[in-house]
């Protein structure tokens, strides 16, 4: 991999995320060249460029169809698509719900800073009520999602939270996520320093502590989820182990050529060229 500089801000909680995913992807029982990323645009879509896979930096909000999609064209590879809470939550929310019920093995890991951090500090689909901003000076007034409850009635059959804080319990959490078979969600609380004054890291500590095991019952699994404010709790919400999995199939079984797309198309390929 081609060393880059890093465009984030010190102290960003991208980092530690970043370290953590690439100690798994390094250790995981699956070649380098079989792991892919997909990303969107923001900070934490910045991710893949910084990590030794291969990925495709995609539209805002589509990390999503471009991880179905790959993960239909070849599902002997590892797909992860990774963004922030703007992309996969905001932008993207549509295709958040609907990549859970396509029942494919992809892991879907959000970076949650609670703000648009790239365009400088806007309230996002997780901003807290009250929480003020550059841009909201009175205070968020819209109800936050709870992404972790979302994908649990969504029909997501391994759901968890972890914290930008703690780097040994994201990394437990991401290999578990990207081992298993079906569709993953991972909500990574990330504190923002430069543009969430609310959602700090001493915040985060005061408030996380880590669940010993994942809840047995959907529902319990719910309750957990939804759990905000003075407790947060963090680990797997919910693993469904009578899970199946929807097979992909390979559908590119020779060569893409013009002349192959063109014979698809019924007319002239202009746009490969």
């Amino acid at each position: 991999m081609q060393k880059q500089d890093i465009a984030w801000c010190p102290g960003c909680g991208d980092y530690p995320i970043r370290t953590a995913l690439e100690k798994v992807l390094r250790m995981l029982p699956v070649p380098q060249r079989n792991i892919v990323l997909t990303s969107g645009i923001g900070q934490a879509a910045k991710m893949p460029h910084y990590l030794p896979c291969s990925y495709f930096n995609g539209l805002h909000g589509r990390s999503l169809p471009l991880a179905v999609g790959i993960k239909l064209a070849r599902p002997d590879l590892t797909v992860i698509a990774v963004s922030g809470d703007g992309c996969h939550y905001g932008e993207g929310g549509n295709h958040f719900l609907h990549t859970i019920r396509r029942r494919l093995d992809i892991t879907i890991l959000v970076c949650d800073n609670k703000v648009y951090g790239l365009t400088k500090g806007q309230s996002s689909p997780t901003t807290d009520l009250g929480v003020k901003n550059a841009l909201d000076p009175r205070g968020n007034e819209n109800t936050p999602l709870i992404p972790p409850a979302l994908a649990i009635v969504g029909g997501a059959p391994f759901v968890a939270r972890t914290f930008a804080g703690d780097p040994q319990h994201m990394e437990k959490v991401f290999r578990e996520a990207i081992l298993f078979r079906g569709p993953s969600v991972v909500d990574i609380l990330q504190p923002c320093v430069s543009f969430n004054k609310a959602n700090t890291y001493a915040w985060y500590r005061e408030r996380v502590y880590r669940l010993e095991e994942p809840p047995k019952d959907r529902y319990e699994a719910l309750r957990l989820a939804e759990t905000w404010g003075e407790r947060i709790p963090i680990g797997i919400f919910w693993r469904d182990e009578q899970f199946v999995c929807r097979q992909g199939r390979e559908i590119f079984r020779k060569p893409v050529t013009e002349e192959a797309v063109a014979r698809l198309l019924n007319t002239p390929c202009i746009m490969m060229r």
